[in-house]
């Protein structure tokens, strides 16, 4: 997610996605496994000297007070190359390797993957029309303006909304992160992301018309907590279930979950925001929104595909490694390589990608040299994209500043987790993109 998407996010959600103060640590833990350490960052092609620039880099935005604590890690050819911690989890106690972290939208690619475990099954195909699966769609119109009485005019979609829509946000449907238009204002008026489980917020969403016609435009919406319902109602079992049966359990995934048990309450790092009162950061338990923050240690109404995980710095690696072996993991097999591909080619029409505002999320990022997958960001040409990773990059971030990469070209991935609502403010260091050029000016020898 750019920054202007987190920005968006933060203003509608700080409230009610700000964390409790921590619990008190718990005695035994049972840690995620670890990638295996690189022998020195020079045998997989690094230069030691130059990534001590990525160090001092995220340590001073740290130490300048940005952010209150990070983990940083960055892996190659399997192995781990720098895995390090910043500054403090919660006032008082320091960052963790293990800190429970709230990803946000980082939850958004792995209900991708659960959709194509599914997709593998023969349980759904990209050109389906969603009302297959989900009738309650059946109904819906197009607003295609407003009346003299401010009324909105609909109009019956061009064309079904399918499948492969809806895994790249070009569906038409909106998120409520905003409330500039019409549709987004009646996702939030109707408390879509508030429902009382998956059901009931399929039967908000069937209410609400679309955006704009299927196929016509990016935007960022709510289509993948509509894939976590889907994912729900293809297999027959929870959410949740499905995702730990079939993906956090395989990978080793020990601490993501749609919520913190007592046992690792511990480990959840503090949730920060800037204070409106001087805007310099202030942990969400001594703010005075800290009241309406929504409670992590207790299992969500609402599992949300779209937002609703947290998880560790491991985990995520986990995951992205897996993604990087093409759907592999010390012989788990969650996915074949041909689904990973499929997943970072690009399904957005070349008509869309230059003329899509994003609407919230990454769309003023999109051009023809970076586009869109199934639940990923990608990039298709980072020379002309002006940036350094390696062709087919996967990508996206979180709310609270979280972010990663993968990068199959170079066969590394990285993943950077802070706990930041807002977005970027004037002074504040875009991390995503400063720390992609400081990862590749230190990869001296890309052959290696």
């Amino acid at each position: 997610m750019t920054h202007r998407g987190t920005r968006l996010l933060a203003a509608v959600l700080a409230a009610s996605l700000a964390a409790a103060s921590a619990a008190p640590a718990y005695a035994q833990r049972r840690p995620a496994a670890e990638l295996a350490p690189a022998a020195s960052p020079e045998a997989v092609g690094f230069s030691s000297e130059r990534l001590k620039r990525l160090d001092a880099a995220m340590a001073k935005v740290v130490a300048d007070g940005e952010v209150a604590g990070m983990t940083t890690y960055l892996a190659r050819h399997g192995k781990v190359v720098a895995f390090n911690t910043y500054g403090e989890a919660a006032p008082g106690r320091p960052m963790s390797k293990d800190a429970i972290v709230r990803i946000y939208s980082m939850s958004k690619p792995i209900t991708g993957v659960a959709m194509m475990i599914l997709f593998e099954e023969g349980k759904w195909r990209l050109d389906d029309p969603v009302t297959r699966y989900i009738p309650e769609f059946k109904g819906l119109k197009v607003m295609t303006g407003t009346d003299a009485h401010g009324r909105p005019i609909l109009e019956d979609p061009k064309s079904p909304i399918t499948m492969r829509q809806l895994m790249s946000h070009t569906a038409g449907f909106g998120y409520g992160l905003s409330d500039q238009h019409y549709v987004d204002q009646q996702f939030r008026a109707s408390g879509v992301l508030r429902a009382n489980g998956l059901q009931e917020m399929v039967g908000k969403i069937s209410t609400i018309p679309l955006m704009y016609h299927p196929g016509e435009r990016w935007y960022y919406s709510a289509a993948v907590d509509i894939q976590g319902y889907l994912v729900e109602k293809l297999s027959g079992k929870p959410f949740g279930q499905f995702l730990q049966e079939r993906l956090f359990g395989p990978l080793k995934m020990v601490d993501t979950a749609f919520y913190v048990p007592a046992d690792k309450a511990g480990r959840l790092a503090e949730v920060y925001g800037f204070d409106p009162r001087n805007g310099k950061l202030i942990a969400a338990s001594q703010s005075p929104a800290g009241g309406r923050a929504q409670d992590f240690t207790r299992p969500p109404a609402l599992e949300s595909g779209g937002g609703g995980l947290v998880s560790t710095t491991s985990d995520y690696a986990r995951f992205c490694q897996m993604i990087l072996n093409g759907g592999e993991l010390e012989g788990a097999r969650i996915l074949s390589p041909a689904s990973i591909e499929l997943m970072r080619t690009n399904a957005i029409p070349e008509k869309v990608l230059v003329t899509s505002d994003g609407g919230g999320g990454a769309g003023s990022r999109f051009n023809e040299h970076v586009g869109f997958g199934l639940d990923f960001m990608v990039v298709l040409d980072p020379r002309k994209a002006g940036t350094l990773e390696g062709e087919g990059t996967m990508s996206w971030g979180g709310a609270a500043g979280t972010w990663f990469w993968i990068d199959p070209t170079n066969d590394l991935f990285f993943v950077g987790m802070i706990q930041r609502m807002g977005g970027s403010r004037s002074g504040t260091t875009p991390l995503g993109a400063l720390s992609r050029t400081l990862v590749y000016q230190a990869l001296v020898e890309p052959e290696k």
